[in-house]
């Protein structure tokens, strides 16, 4: 996940809303952003069970669902590079307040939906509205907190939103079994209605104090880029779409990109400002972090095709067990900030890349004759480090940010997060098929499954190249660390 009526100020002043009374530090504003945020985890969890059901309604083949998916995450990468101008023009709450409405708007489409294209319709303008509701939502956090408090209000902010993969596939699975699929669209309106009324109230305005001009080139040169990449990395491994045009969309994205960094280098108010890859700590916590989220992107694809393919669960009885994992990030959570404390972010993001590595690489040994709680325990120990992971990457990269470039830096690391996801699921599908062709087998087995969770470990690993040339003390103003010496 990556995050504005008062220009923009230091910290603690710009907390203030316009009613001094009202409490916006501490947990409540971070845990009203969260719960808003759970809107778009929860919907994202549950429709991949609703996907047969909703197929059978539009008499369409379970496969052609997919696009539901796809559709939402190429809007959301059209529409990403805009937050960061729309929060800067007209306000971060004000934004904020909007990508509710609309998602709740786009959930009431989807579940009223008469057809396909009109879910994919419907679909599109949720993918619009998530496209700015996270980046947006984690800005207000980082220009109203003060930096030794962001740590804390970051691991607060996720906490609902963890609460989606907790509960998604049990309530997903009930609501397909026992009701009809379009609830699960529907119940984002009571969600919806809550948010509203509490950013409201409780959550203060920010935004910067001289808006930059919209940066109309830079925006369509990253949101085709961004849109390409994803669709060809969602592509790969499926037999409908023909390996020429999974080439010819990453070509499309890589040129796209290309283009905009030359755009950049000569643009003073480019929509992303290249240069903030050079502080270390943000180069460090956006890049060397991809290569985690890379593999957290593809490790449940490849955990329903373990589970459910090769183990023959079903989709319920696969639900009930990985969403241990999920509430062992949840569990880290308030651990998390001490912990960093403690050990400072460096030692933490070395010594936690390896057990996170080893974790996914223990996924390799499931069998379908072992416990299930056994399994249940390891993937809880995995959930529970991979969130320290999580909490250090989201909070060390703004150690070095000044406010002016918060907006920024925010979109830069939500765009990043976007495309890693992608990745890795195209990446996990390709690899699968390598490794059932090398097997010589037509069906996914157990065997086959597990080269690709210890792949998985070996790639989150490369992220340690960029953690061990960070400074001893890099990151501490966030945790409110000491200084030695």
């Amino acid at each position: 996940m990556s995050p504005s009526d008062e220009p923009l100020q230091t910290a603690p002043e710009a907390a203030a809303p316009r009613d001094s009374g009202r409490i916006t530090r501490g947990w409540v504003a971070p845990a009203i952003i969260g719960s808003a945020l759970l809107m778009q985890t929860l919907n994202a969890t549950v429709i991949v069970n609703a996907l047969p059901a909703m197929a059978e309604t539009f008499g369409v083949e379970p496969l052609r669902l997919n696009v539901a998916i796809t559709v939402y995450m190429l809007s959301a990468a059209v529409f990403l590079p805009l937050s960061a101008w729309l929060a800067d023009r007209f306000g971060a709450r004000r934004v904020f307040l909007a990508s509710i409405v609309l998602y709740a708007v786009g959930s009431m489409a989807c579940g009223l939906a008469p057809d396909f294209w009109s879910l994919i319709a419907a679909r599109f303008i949720q993918g619009a509205a998530g496209a700015t509701m996270m980046p947006v939502g984690r800005l207000i956090l980082l220009r109203s907190t003060p930096k030794s408090e962001l740590v804390g209000a970051l691991s607060v902010v996720t906490m609902p939103a963890l609460l989606g993969p907790v509960v998604g596939p049990v309530v997903g699975g009930a609501i397909v079994t026992f009701a009809d699929w379009r609830w699960i669209f529907f119940m984002n309106l009571p969600i919806a209605a809550a948010g509203l009324f509490l950013v409201r109230r409780y959550i203060p305005e920010v935004r910067a104090e001289a808006p930059t001009p919209v940066d109309i080139p830079g925006i369509l040169l990253t949101g085709l880029g961004l849109a390409a990449l994803i669709f060809a990395f969602e592509s790969l491994g499926a037999e409908a779409v023909s390996p020429w045009r999974v080439a010819g969309l990453l070509a499309l994205g890589a040129l796209s990109l290309g283009a905009y960094g030359r755009h950049a280098r000569r643009t003073p108010h480019a929509v992303v400002d290249l240069s903030i890859f050079r502080k270390p700590t943000f180069n460090a916590a956006t890049v060397g972090g991809a290569f985690m989220r890379t593999a957290m992107g593809a490790n449940p694809f490849l955990l329903a095709m373990l589970l459910q393919v090769s183990f023959g669960l079903s989709a319920f009885a696969a639900g009930t067990m990985t969403f241990i994992s999920a509430a062992g990030a949840l569990a880290m959570k308030t651990a998390a900030p001490p912990i960093l404390r403690r050990f400072g972010f460096r030692t933490v993001l070395l010594v936690n890349a390896v057990i996170v590595g080893v974790s996914f690489m223990s996924y390799a040994l499931f069998r379908p004759d072992w416990p299930h709680w056994a399994i249940m325990a390891i993937l809880g120990v995995g959930g529970f480090f991979r969130s320290l992971q999580f909490t250090a990457l989201n909070g060390m990269a703004y150690a070095e940010i000044e406010p002016p470039e918060m907006s920024r830096a925010a979109i830069t690391s939500s765009m990043v997060q976007q495309l890693v996801q992608a990745v890795g699921i195209g990446l996990a599908a390709s690899l699968l098929h390598l490794l059932m062709t090398l097997h010589g087998e037509t069906r996914l087995t157990a065997e086959v499954v597990a080269p690709a969770f210890v792949a998985c470990g070996l790639f989150t690993m490369i992220s340690m190249l960029w953690f061990v040339r960070l400074s001893k003390d890099a990151g501490d103003e966030m945790n409110g660390r000491a200084p030695k010496g």
